[in-house]
């Protein structure tokens, strides 16, 4: 959005709030609401402001609760007209964005990347007094979020998150918005999308969405990113090329150095080591081992004496190594023995 668009938005904002705070008559009560919803500074709970005001932690409740529906009836009566000029910007990004959207990323594209705290509080208390927006308060599974109340109420977004939710869970793993889409009864995916963002159970990774604990949708150490890393590119990296990928990444972490990248893959037994510094998932069908383990596997598998040239062909699908260190194992290992010109069998081992 347009710098200049989004410092009118912060204008607009302030010059609201201003507006609201000037219809309440009581110094007490404005002091309550603006340290509720934190305006122009921190949320207060009604402990803190009960005890800075001398009142009960109920009374405190009680009198938000009532100022409340007075500024509403006001907003409602058109008595605070820059509430509506607000109201109609929100509603209008919220249909760009899928009807419901969290209140960080509104203040985020409405004001800027830069937005404060209080400018969010700022959207957060004019959605409050909207009876076109719903609002979703922040809980253990839900992030503080609005939405078009034409489409859905508080309870009926909640309904349609718990669905989505369900939905992954029953899918067992991440899936892509398209496909979650199709599994829903939503007109559009920028709706499941919207509203599936709302939730603190999900995450989402390139617009792959899954369980919040799942690391290949919400890596939180360097390990899960380096999972993902090789997932996502599906073939072996080196290491120094895993590096440089989490340094370009979507990450919210990725300041992270190749050192340290280094020592996570050789702790972790998901990635293994197939040549000089370049690893792969073992889930690939790669297993941990020396270069003469893997020619000791060849030829337990084969049950068979193998040219040497089928040896190479088979470890290669396994290691990326030279030829000349698969020759070198297989000629100077005692566990390796040479039965006609170039052909190999593996010694077994003796009581």
């Amino acid at each position: 959005m347009d710098q200049s668009v989004q410092t009118d938005m912060a204008n607009a904002l302030s010059s609201a709030v201003k507006d609201i705070l000037g219809v309440i008559e009581q110094d007490r009560e404005r002091e309550i609401i603006t340290r509720r919803f934190g305006l122009y500074d921190r949320k207060e709970t009604l402990e803190q402001i009960g005890e800075l005001l001398g009142i009960t932690r109920e009374r405190v409740r009680q009198l938000e609760k009532a100022i409340l529906i007075r500024l509403k009836i006001a907003a409602e009566g058109g008595k605070i007209p820059s509430v509506h000029d607000v109201e109609r910007t929100l509603i209008r990004h919220l249909s760009e964005k899928g009807r419901v959207a969290r209140i960080s990323d509104v203040a985020n594209d409405l004001v800027g990347p830069d937005a404060t705290p209080q400018q969010k509080s700022h959207i957060a208390f004019i959605a409050e007094l909207s009876p076109s927006i719903s609002v979703i308060n922040e809980n253990d599974d839900y992030h503080h979020a609005i939405g078009i109340q034409e489409h859905a109420d508080e309870k009926k977004i909640k309904s349609h998150v718990e669905e989505i939710v369900k939905t992954i869970k029953q899918h067992g793993e991440p899936i892509g918005i398209e496909d979650l889409h199709a599994k829903l009864t939503h007109e559009h995916p920028d709706h499941v999308r919207a509203l599936a963002s709302t939730s603190k159970k999900l995450a989402s990774l390139k617009d792959q969405w899954g369980l919040v604990k799942w690391p290949t949708v919400n890596p939180k150490n360097i390990r899960d990113k380096i999972y993902v890393i090789l997932a996502d590119h599906g073939k072996p990296m080196h290491f120094s090329d895993i590096a440089k990928a989490i340094k370009k990444s979507d990450f919210k972490r990725k300041d992270v150095t190749t050192q340290a990248i280094h020592n996570e893959l050789i702790k972790d037994r998901r990635f293994v080591l197939i040549g000089r510094g370049i690893y792969a998932l073992d889930t690939w069908g790669y297993s941990k081992g020396t270069v003469a383990d893997i020619i000791a596997d060849v030829l337990k598998t084969a049950g068979e004496p193998l040219h040497r040239d089928e040896i190479v062909k088979r470890v290669l699908k396994s290691r990326q190594v030279k030829e000349t260190t698969i020759l070198l194992n297989l000629q100077s290992k005692a566990q390796f023995k040479r039965v006609s010109k170039a052909t190999y069998e593996l010694v077994e081992p003796t009581a």
